[in-house]
């Protein structure tokens, strides 16, 4: 049951972001959902499911503020007289270790305006970042650690 109201609720959200409002968009939405629940049903066990939907749904609003943010840093940093950027790559210890959240931190870093993911190390152990300013990186890995990182543990462990 609950299945069906979560893949309802997002099919409602896919006519919603994709703008059209047709009953064949509403049940390729639906479909669409109910198949992706389906592919997540073991990440998403059925006890303290509201408990972890909350989780989630305070991890997407830390990545949208990120993204708001990140957004603001970068238009400021190519727009001001003197660029001073100090791009580069740099190392990332993971704490997170299953596949699925190593690729979910990955692609939210890459989602960010500044950062992009660039590679795993072959042990898992080390997520490779290049960033449009490496002035801090320190500062900058203890952002991924106590944001990102530190929500995706807490909404999916």
């Amino acid at each position: 049951m609950i299945t069906f109201i979560l893949s309802l609720v997002f099919a409602v959200i896919w006519v919603a972001v994709t703008g059209s409002a047709t009953p064949h968009n509403l049940i390729f939405g639906f479909a669409l959902s109910t198949l992706s629940l389906w592919i997540v049903r073991g990440e998403m066990n059925a006890r303290g499911y509201w408990r972890r939907l909350g989780r989630i749904l305070s991890l997407l609003i830390l990545f949208f503020r990120e993204l708001a943010l990140s957004a603001w840093k970068v238009a400021v940093l190519v727009t001001s007289p003197r660029m001073d950027l100090k791009p580069g790559i740099f190392a990332f210890p993971l704490t997170v270790d299953r596949d699925f959240e190593i690729t979910l931190l990955a692609n939210l870093i890459t989602l960010t305006p500044g950062t992009l993911s660039v590679d795993v190390s072959e042990d898992r152990r080390m997520l490779f970042v290049h960033a449009i300013d490496c002035s801090d990186i320190e500062a900058t890995r203890r952002d991924i650690a106590q944001g990102f990182e530190r929500k995706i543990m807490e909404a999916f462990r």
